[in-house]
């Protein structure tokens, strides 16, 4: 009798630090969660102030500004466009209406075997 009561007392005893080491492990774990829920939160708010610096930084009143201040521009003026009456005249045509494609000749008269591989094959192979 005394022996199962040592047993039971050993196997209670285990048991017991078993799910003290269980408790421990989770309570690890939770706290690791935590920091890192609170880092992330830190982050997004990191990511929101940049945003909202960059919105700042970006907003058009602000860049006309820096524009006006620091660049000499002029608005643009009608006499600045020019003319269709001065553009070039349409350089002329080679190929007459009706005729084939010339480079269209060309790849037909190319060897098939010359299309399939970079190297040449070699003389007596042919």
């Amino acid at each position: 009798m005394r022996l199962i009561h040592l047993f039971v007392i050993c196997a209670l005893v285990f048991a017991a630090a078993y799910v003290y080491r269980i408790k421990m492990e989770s309570t690890v774990r939770t706290e690791r969660v935590l920091r890192l829920r609170a880092d992330i939160r830190e982050e997004r708010n990191h990511i929101a102030t940049l945003r909202a610096e960059w919105a700042t930084l970006s907003s058009p009143k602000r860049l006309q500004g820096l524009a006006e201040r620091h660049l000499d521009l002029r608005p643009v003026e009608p006499t600045q466009f020019g003319q269709l009456k001065n553009l070039p005249p349409r350089p002329p045509s080679f190929i007459r209406p009706n005729d084939p494609d010339p480079i269209g000749k060309m790849i037909e008269t190319v060897e098939q075997d010359n299309i399939t591989s970079s190297i040449p094959a070699p003389e007596g192979a042919r």
